[in-house]
């Protein structure tokens, strides 16, 4: 007897028959967590909304322009002129220094270095992503601080004509804004560099083999297939980096003190950022002045939502050239 294609062909699965009691129950499981995030996060909305607006209604300064900060006072006076100024400048410096960086040591750990030194040294990265935030401050006091005095002095001295790097007390500590950038950038190292070495790992490996096939260099491969393919993972690993820089709160409260005045000079030990802010004077505030804290606090939770927003915006529009939904 002749057998057909038509009579060994097995019809299609139905997609109810293939689901499983484990399959209903993980993706009952994985929608319900996906709820109770975004019910806890509207909780958090609505409850520092409500201090706030309640404390924003009582200010007699503008909340958003004015540098000065005295919730305790009568009638009372606060803003967050500085505390935006202060996080937005320590975390675009942390950037700027710590992604260029983190991609070049995820790059050498993921396709340059041999094995045997590829292993401890990502073991390395992995430990200096868990050290607590407190550490590293306690570090920023004791050695990063006396130690970059002497390029403060160098940035005084030779670029001091540009008026970012002009230091008003050129013997003062390196108590300021570029100090704790340089912090936040050492902080956030580990995280975008773990990130991002994952990303460089799931490139096909065909496309490496087919770019080397073809007579491109190591550094061509990178440029053509590892690099494109691993666009939106080294955004999101920014992203994720960004989120701790803008909210970093001990560390940044060890190397910087609190001041209420707003300057374009980068190594003066003046400005702030808002979780400083908070952490330096939620013990001692009065129940009004903690409020007016939760009101800095929902602004820096509205420009976190922001940059997430943004990131997943710059992403989807990315994700067709990338090759990650190849």
């Amino acid at each position: 007897m002749d057998i057909t294609p038509t009579d060994t062909a097995l019809p299609p699965p139905s997609r109810g028959s293939v689901t499983r009691i484990g399959d209903r129950v993980f993706s009952g499981l994985a929608r319900g967590s996906g709820i109770f995030l975004l019910v806890v996060m509207a909780s958090i909305a609505v409850f520092l909304t409500i201090r706030a607006t309640h404390a924003i209604s009582q200010d007699h300064a503008n909340f958003f322009t004015s540098f000065e900060w005295d919730a305790n006072a009568t009638p009372p006076v606060f803003g967050i002129g500085v505390l935006i100024y202060g996080t937005i400048v320590s975390s675009v410096i942390a950037m700027g220094l710590a992604v260029p960086v983190a991609v070049g040591i995820a790059l050498f750990i993921s396709h340059y270095a041999p094995r045997r030194l590829a292993t401890p040294l990502a073991y390395v990265v992995d430990l200096l992503a868990a050290i607590p935030s407190i550490i590293y401050g306690l570090w920023g006091a004791i050695y990063l601080v006396p130690h970059l005095k002497g390029l403060n002095l160098w940035l005084d001295e030779y670029l001091g004509w540009t008026g970012v790097f002009d230091k008003t007390d050129p013997e003062g500590a390196a108590r300021s804004l570029f100090t704790v950038g340089i912090l936040l950038a050492i902080m956030i190292l580990p995280i975008i560099t773990n990130v991002s070495r994952e990303v460089f790992r799931q490139v096909p490996k065909m496309h490496e083999e087919a770019a080397l096939a073809l007579g491109a260099t190591r550094w061509e491969v990178i440029r053509m297939s590892v690099l494109p393919f691993a666009r939106s993972g080294i955004i999101s690993a920014s992203m994720l980096g960004l989120g701790r820089a803008l909210g970093e709160t001990m560390a940044v409260a060890t190397v910087l003190s609190a001041s209420p005045v707003l300057s374009a000079k980068l190594l003066d030990p003046v400005g702030g950022t808002f979780a400083q802010n908070i952490a330096a004077k939620f013990g001692e505030a009065s129940p009004f002045g903690r409020d007016a804290l939760i009101a800095s606090g929902l602004v820096l939770f509205v420009i976190t939502l922001l940059v997430n927003g943004a990131a997943r915006l710059i992403i989807a529009r990315r994700k067709e050239y990338s090759g990650a939904n190849a």
